[in-house]
């Protein structure tokens, strides 16, 4: 590949018939695609702990108006969004607890109390319990001293069982109810600062994806495909994912265990992408390696794209989710394939909610009566597989605004161009 060749690449983004057709054990070379990428997190603003203040004062008014007394969030991605705190989970239960009226306050093993009291940016009040006492009664404990002795306590979503056992055994006088209307509309509307954590999650993801294309070579395997990329990711400043699947593999969704050989010809589907400050890129993108693309593989990537941007169009303030579904599923079902989720065809949901979690709240899917709102964010990713053959999917992220969506990563503009300019 000749300098003015790569540059055509990265500037560009596009892949043509003989993209990516390097010897993977060629260092100079792959070295030269991969050395015009630095790190592009010079600029990033982090959440600042004002804004998890007023994310609290908001789950404080939404547990009011859901008559909920207190919400407990287990070690996660929650506790990370009010918090700011991140904690690793194990069998010693570390709890925040957010009350509708009153500070946060933390509840930890004792011996690490002083580790958690260094990461504390909101509250100050530490409650301990050593190695043979029981933490869900110190958690009744502080429910009783926030006044609480009748009424809804929330747990949120992904509190482990064990810890919601626990508790409820030792306040049974309370009772126990979904913390989701609580974080799931905290969550779900994204702020500014947010979104443009998420926009530089998608940048950094399209930038590694040029150069790791760029590298595709015959015979590599996709966890050769994953390795070019996670370096392309470092060397961008975050940590990063692809995952891939090459010709009759690419059309299972997420993947095949059989042993994969890129071959000239083959339908490439790449998927993943990193997060900023803990917040998601998603992007899939389908290609077909070193050679022209068959009039099948082409009627199907067009296909895809034309359900991909029904779907977009779909997405309007005030519409329910599921309408972008029914929008991109009927592009592929009008062509032929289905109905419904039958392969060969579109065999899952249209979208996903994405924010601090790849797959969040908010999905495009049937029967999600959720009316799109500004500040949500989704993916917008139909996909045709044909099992025998090759599948087809292409994702990109949007977010909702007053006047429409739009999107975090431009559409795929043609099976031989994977990013636009």
């Amino acid at each position: 590949m000749s300098l003015k060749r790569r540059d055509f690449i990265r500037l560009s983004g596009l892949a043509t018939a003989g993209v990516g057709a390097l010897p993977l054990r060629l260092p100079r070379t792959g070295a030269a695609v991969l050395d015009h990428l630095k790190p592009m997190t010079g600029d990033v603003v982090p959440i600042t702990v004002e804004e998890r203040k007023a994310r609290i004062e908001k789950a404080q008014r939404l547990m009011t108006e859901n008559k909920i007394e207190a919400l407990i969030l287990d070690s996660g991605t929650s506790m990370v969004y009010f918090t700011g705190m991140s904690w690793g989970q194990s069998e010693r239960t570390m709890v925040a607890i957010i009350p509708a009226k009153g500070e946060v306050k933390y509840v930890s093993p004792a011996f690490e109390a002083e580790r958690l009291r260094e990461l504390i940016k909101i509250g100050t009040e530490v409650r301990t319990w050593e190695e043979h006492e029981s933490p869900y009664k110190v958690i009744a404990g502080v429910l009783k001293d926030y006044g609480i002795r009748t009424g809804n306590i929330g747990m949120e979503e992904r509190l482990r069982f064990f810890i919601f056992d626990g508790v409820r055994k030792e306040a049974p006088q309370l009772s126990f109810v979904s913390g989701d209307p609580v974080t799931m509309n905290c969550r779900m509307i994204k702020s500014p600062a947010e979104l443009a954590l998420m926009q530089k999650a998608n940048d950094i993801t399209v930038a590694a994806y040029k150069a790791s294309i760029a590298l595709l070579h015959e015979g590599m395997t996709p966890a050769d495909f994953s390795s070019i990329a996670a370096d392309a990711f470092s060397r961008l400043g975050v940590r990063g994912d692809l995952s891939a699947n090459f010709g009759p593999a690419s059309a299972y969704p997420h993947g095949s265990i059989q042993t994969q050989h890129l071959q000239k010809g083959d339908v490439v589907i790449m998927d993943d992408g990193c997060k900023v400050q803990g917040y998601c890129s998603d992007i899939s993108r389908t290609i077909v390696f070193g050679a022209e693309p068959t009039s099948r593989q082409r009627e199907i990537w067009e296909l895809e794209k034309k359900a991909q941007a029904a779907g977009f169009a779909a997405a309007k303030p005030g519409v329910p989710c599921e309408q972008v579904d029914i929008a991109a599923r009927k592009v592929i079902t009008d062509a032929g394939f289905g109905p419904g989720y039958k392969i060969p065809g579109l065999p899952h949901r249209t979208g996903h909610g994405i924010g601090m979690d790849i797959h969040e709240w908010g999905n495009m899917v049937l029967g999600n009566k959720q009316l799109l709102q500004p500040g949500m964010c989704f993916s917008v990713e139909p996909m045709v597989a044909i099992y025998g053959e090759f599948g087809v999917r292409l994702e990109d992220c949007a977010y909702m605004t007053e006047e429409g969506p739009k999107w975090f990563s431009q559409p795929s503009p043609g099976i031989d161009r994977p990013f636009a300019v």
